[in-house]
């Protein structure tokens, strides 16, 4: 089966790599940056092609909030804190959250669809996700595409003590994740006093008769 996953990398890698691009993301670059390495695949390609398919992820997810707002907020409604955080970064940061995001784990999705929800500019959003998407995967591929041969050691090492291995990387995991549940509630927190001190002062100023 392994060596099946990695006959199809070899014969569909740039294909495989744009769906992989639009679905998910950083191990599908990874992997690129690794063949780019071993000379199954061309290295700039592979980052124009990976720069392509989160460029068209994220603007799926932007239509998607663009003409079906009615839609998202009956569906997603669990995931209001997540797009009440979205706006709030959106409002501190402007455009270069369009580039952030793809680092925030719990994010990725939500804030496309947040800035389509808005009335940002969809021409606008478009060249910055472009550019933004070539220089994620520019950053993610060339690492894997230098260090190649060690990433390939450390994997099978992994795989033969893969006791050690899985004890690790679910230890990382938790704190990506802890760290970025950390992160939500700093910002819920810092929305949540914005609206109690603006509550306060309409209390504490003179009603007009």
């Amino acid at each position: 089966m392994e060596e099946l996953f990695i006959g199809w990398l070899k014969d569909y890698g740039y294909v495989i790599l744009f769906l992989w691009s639009i679905i998910e993301g950083e191990m599908g670059l990874i992997m690129g940056g690794i063949m780019s390495h071993t000379g199954d695949m061309q290295y700039f390609m592979t980052v124009f092609v990976a720069g392509l398919g989160g460029f068209t992820g994220d603007q799926i997810y932007f239509y998607i909030g663009r003409f079906n707002k009615g839609l998202i907020q009956r569906k997603l409604h669990k995931q209001r804190r997540k797009f009440a955080i979205a706006h709030l970064l959106l409002k501190k940061y402007g455009w270069p959250i369009i580039f952030m995001q793809r680092y925030m784990y719990g994010l990725r999705t939500v804030i496309p669809m947040s800035i389509g929800i808005t009335k940002y500019s969809a021409k606008k959003f478009a060249l910055i996700n472009l550019i933004s998407a070539w220089a994620w995967a520019a950053i993610t591929v060339t690492p894997a595409y230098l260090y190649g041969e060690e990433i390939l050691n450390v994997l099978a090492y992994a795989k033969e003590h893969w006791y050690f291995a899985l004890p690790i990387a679910g230890s990382f995991l938790y704190g990506v994740y802890a760290y970025f549940q950390k992160l939500e509630r700093h910002f819920l927190q810092k929305r949540n006093n914005r609206f109690s001190n603006v509550a306060r002062q309409e209390l504490s100023s003179p009603q007009e008769l």
